[in-house]
């Protein structure tokens, strides 16, 4: 009988992890399509970026120097947006244009988080910083809109 309620709960214990990790991975765009976020990295697939001409691509110089606004990632609580400005072929300011705002909690969080994702993102002048503890959707969000920023910079 004990054997039974320690397999029942190690099974139950692993389908809330499953679910749970899957839940965490993807968020949806404000256009409605959807994006999958790499675990381990911080680094964003693509979004809705800008423009190649299908001409002979130069060779990579880094990011131009501009502002450009990142995607609108939704989380479940509320829609994350950011814009990046580049300077001297480095990142030299974030705004965030919009956070995580579905309740007071999310309001809080997202306050606590986003200095912190700046001073980091500025810190490292990438996406590949660690996640603020609490604030994991603001966190992923954010740096999804910062990379869709600096893949339009071409960065």
């Amino acid at each position: 009988m004990r054997t039974r309620a320690i397999l029942g709960s190690i099974l139950a214990s692993a389908s809330v992890l499953i679910v749970g990790y899957q839940a965490g991975t993807a968020v949806t765009t404000s256009n409605g399509s959807s994006i999958s976020l790499p675990v381990g990295g911080a680094t964003a697939g693509s979004s809705s970026s800008g423009s190649s001409t299908g001409a002979a691509a130069p060779a990579p110089s880094g990011p131009s120097d501009g502002t450009y606004t990142g995607a609108s990632v939704n989380t479940r609580f509320g829609a994350v947006q950011v814009r990046v400005t580049i300077a001297g072929g480095s990142i030299s300011k974030l705004d965030a244009l919009h956070l995580t705002n579905a309740d007071g909690r999310s309001v809080q969080i997202s306050n606590y988080a986003a200095p912190i994702l700046r001073s980091e993102v500025l810190n490292s002048q990438s996406t590949r910083v660690s996640n603020v503890g609490g604030a994991t959707y603001t966190t992923r969000a954010y740096l999804t809109s910062v990379q869709s920023a600096l893949d339009q910079a071409g960065a």
